[in-house]
């Protein structure tokens, strides 16, 4: 079961796909979209992704940071990055730390779950039900972006 609206985000630290640590508290005071993915290149992730790459200027203008999570690896997030020119990083939380957290564990996967945080790290949405193809637009409009 997902994380209720109005509780604290689980705090968290993960390598990017460039490498970089990420940690929740480098966006302090900012709105996150956190969304968890089950796997990189696959047909629904992909549209997913690629629905994020769609609308990422939007959420650039709001000052929005949007973050994908899956158990992959670095090097996969690397490939899924460059083929589908995805301008936001990815998580590689291959520990399941994080979907542990976030209580999103589909038994060695992430379920298809989303989290908006916002700037003081309550849980301001959760997005249980995704329709991949649509799915930034969707979040952006719930925001009255």
């Amino acid at each position: 079961m997902a994380l209720a609206v109005g509780t604290p985000a689980p705090a968290f630290t993960a390598k990017d796909t460039h490498g970089n640590t990420v940690s929740l508290s480098d966006f302090k005071g900012k709105t996150v979209v956190l969304y968890f993915y089950p796997k990189d290149d696959t047909p629904g992730c992909t549209k997913e992704a690629c629905s994020f790459r769609d609308h990422y200027t939007a959420y650039q203008e709001k000052d929005i940071v949007v973050l994908g999570v899956s158990t992959d690896d670095e090097t996969s997030h690397q490939k899924f990055t460059e083929k589908f020119n995805l301008p936001f990083p990815l998580l590689a939380d291959v520990d399941r730390s994080i979907i542990k957290a976030y209580d999103v564990d589909g038994g060695g996967y992430a379920k298809r779950v989303t989290y908006v945080i916002d700037g003081n790290g309550m849980i301001s949405h959760v997005y249980t039900s995704v329709k991949t193809e649509t799915h930034a637009a969707d979040i952006l409009a719930d925001l009255g972006v």
